[in-house]
């Protein structure tokens, strides 16, 4: 076992140097690999799921996961103290006349937990790898004491009387700096958009929005609520001690390989306060070739964007990826020629070679404000974060009817109801149709996972790569109404949206729906998918 772990203890720094080229030299100043490799952890210098994809490689041991973990009824064993596992960071999951089996959070030690167990029980250790975050709260589950009414009654963590030290010192400790970074680089590996942290009557959840769908990832003692939200806070620079009033936060994070940008929005609730985290990735690329435009809109919106003037506007629900769209055409824009301005609420992505403007309304920099003010700055093109009300659609119109291309987005349910909706905020029908280029509307469906192909509990348990979802990813469905004389000549006249659907469609003009079917046919998505997204269409 000696040389076993020498081989071992020699592969995990090779791999980690590759990794983190520092790591030698941190190595010199503190000779407690396990202490170190933990450190760099908290500090996301490398995230816990590399570390213990290293561990399994170097050492052979198999990977055990969060619902592994967590399902497994563990038995309290005799001899072996609470303090003890959560010292050692391992968990003894099962065992038989010959074996026990043990969870362990990293393979350094593994000849002395063998001796151990071979001393106190006189039997063989087969031991599996378990994330240290995932073992700390299993340990905690399963050990903790219960607590009556009456103490928790006694025990109000939530009371205003919580100095702001308490709950930095909270805050501070390495199992609440590691929870919450496991956090992080889960929900990363999962491809989610945001972590919602809610506090219920008894319990703590956490939810991760992935693919646009919540899925309850974890639940945590009510206990650990203030340290988590209190670490969070710290993270986003929000003020620990407030718990009255809703916050707003945002900071960068480096996860491992990572790169994050992290919007916190905190609300008080009945049970507590509510926190959700929007995570940005950084190295997220804008292509429309890849957003799932078939061919002939793609060409089409391509040659739309590249008009010297005039509006175009993308249209949907909150969550559609109307974002992406835009920022997909300004990376298609994005050249030494043009001169692109926009304002936003907020800035979601940082792209080089734009110049980014953020709404804030606290100093009046509203959107209607901004674009006034941007009109002056000689843009070739602009983009409108969200056209709000008359005032911002009036100088948008009047921006492009004065040689700029501008672009925006409406909360419309299809590409007529734009038109609609600029008539019902007040703007003039003959401004409308004198200025419209076009209309893209749109929705995000998930795509059938590629590794189950839809059939995600068949075999042998469930689909790892879509967690039992049957879908993983999303991609794009549009709808593109391009105004032409006889569809202009309907808005200046004030028509409806059904008057203009259908002058759309007798030029041509596919639907959302249409075009959600074709993407059914080539095995791409779902009937039932295409239904949950186009419901109010």
């Amino acid at each position: 076992m000696a040389n076993d772990v020498k081989d071992i203890i020699g592969a995990i720094e090779t791999d980690l140097s590759s990794l983190y080229p520092e790591y030698p030299e941190k190595l010199k100043k503190n000779s407690d690999r396990k202490k170190l490799d933990w450190e760099l952890c908290s500090q996301g210098a490398i995230s816990e799921a590399d570390l213990i994809s290293i561990y399994s490689k170097s050492s052979g041991l198999e990977v055990k996961d969060e619902e592994e973990v967590r399902d497994r009824e563990v038995v309290q064993f005799p001899g072996i103290s609470a303090d003890y596992l959560m010292n050692s960071i391992c968990l003894p999951a099962s065992w038989n006349d010959d074996e026990m089996e043990l969870f362990v959070s990293e393979p350094y030690t593994l000849g002395k937990m063998s001796y151990f167990i071979k001393s106190l029980y006189g039997r063989k250790v087969k031991f599996f790898l378990a994330r240290r975050s995932i073992l700390e709260r299993k340990i905690h589950t399963v050990y903790e004491k219960p607590v009556s009414e009456k103490e928790n009654e006694s025990n109000q963590f939530l009371q205003a009387g919580d100095s702001e030290e308490t709950l930095r010192n909270l805050a501070s400790e390495a199992a609440i700096v590691r929870l919450v970074n496991e956090l992080f680089t889960r929900a990363i590996e999962s491809e989610a958009s945001d972590i919602h942290i809610e506090p219920e009557e008894n319990r703590l959840i956490v939810r991760f929005r992935i693919d646009g769908v919540l899925h309850l990832i974890m639940t945590t003692p009510l206990s650990q609520y203030p340290a988590i939200v209190s670490r969070i806070k710290l993270i986003g620079g929000l003020n620990i001690a407030e718990r009255r009033l809703p916050q707003d936060g945002r900071t960068n994070l480096k996860l491992g390989r990572y790169d994050v940008d992290v919007r916190i929005s905190t609300i008080p609730t009945m049970n507590g306060e509510s926190v959700v985290l929007r995570l940005l990735r950084k190295d997220t690329s804008y292509d429309l070739k890849n957003i799932g435009m078939n061919d002939p809109i793609r060409m089409e919106f391509e040659k739309l964007i590249g008009m010297p003037y005039g509006i175009i506007l993308v249209v949907g629900p909150t969550g559609s990826g109307k974002t992406t769209t835009l920022y997909s055409a300004m990376s298609l824009l994005n050249t030494s020629e043009r001169k692109i301005i926009t304002i936003e609420d907020p800035v979601e992505y940082k792209i080089s070679g734009l110049s980014q403007m953020q709404v804030n309304s606290k100093i009046g920099l509203d959107f209607a404000n901004g674009l006034r003010h941007i009109v002056r700055q000689d843009p070739d093109v602009i983009l409108v974060g969200e056209i709000r009300d008359r005032e911002t659609a009036e100088i948008a119109v009047h921006a492009s009817l004065t040689g700029h291309l501008v672009l925006s987005t409406l909360h419309t349910n299809d590409a007529a109801g734009a038109i609609s909706r600029l008539l019902d905020i007040g703007v003039e029908g003959f401004l409308i149709s004198s200025s419209l280029k076009a209309v893209v509307s749109q929705r995000l469906i998930r795509k059938i996972c590629s590794k189950c192909h839809g059939h995600p509990t068949e075999g042998e348990g469930k689909c790892k790569t879509c967690s039992g979802t049957g879908f993983k990813g999303r991609t794009g469905i549009y709808e593109l109404l391009v105004i032409n004389e006889e569809i202009a000549s309907a808005i200046s006249k004030s028509c409806d949206s059904s008057v203009v659907s259908n002058l759309a469609r007798k030029n041509g003009m596919k639907t959302i729906i249409e075009d959600g079917r074709e993407k059914v046919a080539a095995g791409i998505t779902t009937d039932s998918e295409i239904a949950r997204v186009t419901i109010n269409v």
